[in-house]
């Protein structure tokens, strides 16, 4: 049983770009498909897709993106954890190395990117900083 699927979604990614890998799979929620909407969105990876097993839970095969057979995602770390809440109002909220990264919020209009919230005017819990 995973206690943070947002954590564990992140671990796996970053392992997997780690070892060079095309394609990682995790299991399959809504909220991990808006998180992978706004990493779509923002061109951190090439694609998802679910993929249904018969007999088994649904997985997300996330498909990583390379540049020069290099990752991307250079780095992603989870913020918020389920023994540390963390909120942000839109005042508050720091650009990700300077503007070159991206804050994956969860506000009450959404999980969006921290420029997204911004020109909505709204916080809301910070998931993870992506660079």
């Amino acid at each position: 049983m995973v206690n943070d699927p947002i954590g564990d979604m992140i671990a796996r990614i970053k392992n997997a770009a780690t070892r060079g890998r095309a394609k990682v799979s995790t299991p399959a929620s809504k909220m991990r498909a808006r998180v992978l909407d706004v990493l779509l969105e923002e061109g951190y990876i090439r694609g998802y897709h679910l993929v249904e097993k018969p007999g088994a839970f649904p997985e997300f095969e996330i498909e990583l993106k390379y540049f020069d057979n290099q990752p991307v995602i250079v780095e992603i770390s989870r913020v918020s954890k389920p023994g540390r809440r963390v909120y942000s109002s839109i005042s508050d909220l720091k650009p990700v190395k300077n503007g070159l990264g991206i804050s994956i919020l969860s506000t009450p209009k959404g999980v969006m990117s921290d420029t997204a919230a911004r020109e909505a005017n709204v916080g809301g819990e910070v998931l993870c900083r992506v660079y």
